[in-house]
């Protein structure tokens, strides 16, 4: 099967990368129409890039799993005036050697992945006796992405023409990413208050580029390329219909993008949104689904912060399809928005049944959860 492919080339933001004084880099986005971020310069004393974590692989499940236990030290909830996404200025610095920007993608500081690129070892001769505990270097790369200079706010807050420039940096980062050595599954996903566990409230998410496909990636991977294969037909494609033909479940619709509760929904609050068009992932949406795709994705998570008097904690979760081609061809791109929250004073905490065994156990219906988004629309 061959996808469509889009006839224009996307976008036209700028964007430049500059180096912070340990290697890393730091890609400087800008808002349409904005001259690009020049002269850059990181004067800090940093000590050697951190890194050094390791995959080992599970021979029971057949997955890989990280080990960053370097991570222990990374900051944690600091105050305002010490936030580490905050531009630098009056003299203080910060990961950010800018008094202004727009949008930053940088390499994380304290990774779970990388900052090494290379191939894993094969699957397969990791279960060898031969192989018992020689685990490897945990390739790969996470990446920051900070959505704007103001410390307080959220995606849902930013103006219009940065929300675009951030879906913008998730389209490229992507790109580039998907292309580096041993790559294969880019994950950009937000986790938004800290009941859901931040370390920084600076309006922010993150990209992990894996050099495996993540877990779930993989399992839903696998189903997609099944069906097609057995149907001629995109699995997410006929989800969509289905949704859409039902409509009690639908949240919001546009030219190029809906949303709507999924009928297994395992969270309290689920919505999935995505494009009516196949695409495998961001970098494949061209600059007219990119500037819908802005527009919704904010329309949604305001929806979702109506629904209690205090703001929501959330995962937005980007689930691209990974890099294969047979992958690719099967995928389709759709965004997981998920909260814990099932009351306004009640949180959803993973027990048994979801934590041991993975069967899920909702306390709302998906309908319930559609009709009360939809009627956040103001």
């Amino acid at each position: 099967m061959t996808l469509p492919l889009p006839t224009e080339r996307a976008g036209t933001l700028a964007h430049r990368t500059h180096h912070l004084a340990d290697g890393r880099e730091a890609v400087f986005f800008s808002d349409r129409g904005t001259p690009p971020v020049e002269h850059v310069v990181d004067q800090r004393p940093l000590d050697a890039r951190s890194g050094g974590g390791e995959v080992r692989f599970d021979r029971l499940t057949g997955e890989w799993v990280a080990v960053a236990a370097h991570r222990q030290t990374r900051t944690h909830l600091p105050p305002a005036d010490q936030c580490p996404l905050c531009p630098t200025t009056g003299g203080r610095e910060s990961e950010i050697p800018a008094e202004d920007f727009d949008v930053v993608v940088l390499e994380n500081r304290f990774p779970s992945l990388g900052p090494g690129l290379d191939e894993l070892p094969d699957p397969g001769q990791v279960g060898e006796r031969s192989l018992w505990g020689a685990p490897s270097p945990a390739y790969g790369r996470c990446e920051v992405v900070v959505f704007t200079p103001e410390h307080q706010g959220s995606f849902a807050s930013l103006p219009p023409e940065r929300a675009r420039t951030v879906v913008e940096a998730w389209a490229r980062r992507t790109e580039a990413l998907s292309a580096m050595n041993g790559i294969r599954h880019v994950f950009p996903f937000e986790n938004r208050g800290e009941q859901i566990g931040v370390t920084l409230h600076h309006p922010h998410g993150q990209i992990y580029a894996y050099p495996y496909p993540a877990p779930h990636a993989a399992r839903l991977a696998a189903r997609s390329r099944a069906h097609l294969a057995g149907t001629g037909r995109a699995l997410m494609g006929e989800v969509l219909a289905d949704e859409t033909a039902a409509g009690d479940r639908m949240v919001l619709a546009g030219e190029h993008f809906s949303a709507f509760v999924p009928y297994a929904a395992r969270w309290p609050l689920e919505v999935h949104l995505l494009p009516h068009r196949q695409v495998p992932d961001l970098a494949a949406l061209t600059g007219a689904e990119r500037d819908e795709l802005a527009v919704l994705y904010q329309d949604l998570v305001r929806r979702v912060d109506r629904l209690y008097a205090t703001p929501t904690p959330y995962i937005a979760a980007w689930h691209q399809s990974p890099v294969s081609t047979a992958d690719r061809e099967a995928g389709w791109l759709h965004l997981q928005l998920t909260s814990p929250r099932r009351a306004e004073d009640k949180l959803k905490f993973l027990a048994g049944s979801e934590a041991a065994m993975g069967a899920f156990i909702n306390d709302v219906t998906a309908e319930q959860t559609a009709a009360r988004l939809r009627e956040a629309a103001r």
